[in-house]
């Protein structure tokens, strides 16, 4: 099924971009959650009316990502976590858990920009990619260290 895309999706491209996908994800996911439309000529003609703004606005996300891919690139993410024995943390680090931090250093990351292939389960330094435009990935150093406990 052609459809013509209303917001970027990571696997199938940015708005106004015209692509074919299986009718039942474009039924079921894409056109109820607003995402996608179908590609008729009323609504390619409506998208080419609209392509210099959507240009426009690509390029602005594009220097606000460069801007921001100067500052973060490097940060380091410091998060406790209660620990048991052999490291191993009772929970896990999400990318919820790097977000909040990363909003408490002052930049503004959603959680969907972390690339994290699966929650930190271990005390640790790592290095995780923030996708913050499609082709601007800074790293930055998450450390997992234990959490002091209270004491009486």
């Amino acid at each position: 099924m052609k459809i013509i895309l209303t917001e970027t999706i990571e696997s199938l491209g940015t708005p106004g971009d015209e692509v074919n996908v299986a009718r039942g994800y474009a039924r079921n996911y894409l056109i109820p959650k607003n995402k996608a439309i179908v590609a008729t000529p009323k609504h390619r003609k409506v998208f080419e009316g609209q392509r210099e703004y959507i240009e426009q606005r690509k390029a602005g996300e594009q220097i606000k990502a460069e801007a921001m891919d100067e500052k973060i690139r490097g940060a380091v993410c410091t998060i406790a976590g209660k620990v048991s024995e052999g490291d191993r943390l009772y929970g896990s680090v999400s990318t919820r858990d790097i977000a909040e931090q990363l909003k408490a250093q002052g930049f503004d990351v959603d959680k969907k920009m972390i690339m994290l292939s699966e929650p930190i389960k271990t005390l640790g330094s790592y290095i995780v990619p923030i996708r913050l435009h499609s082709d601007i990935t800074p790293e930055i150093t998450v450390r997992v260290i234990p959490e002091q406990a209270s004491g009486s």
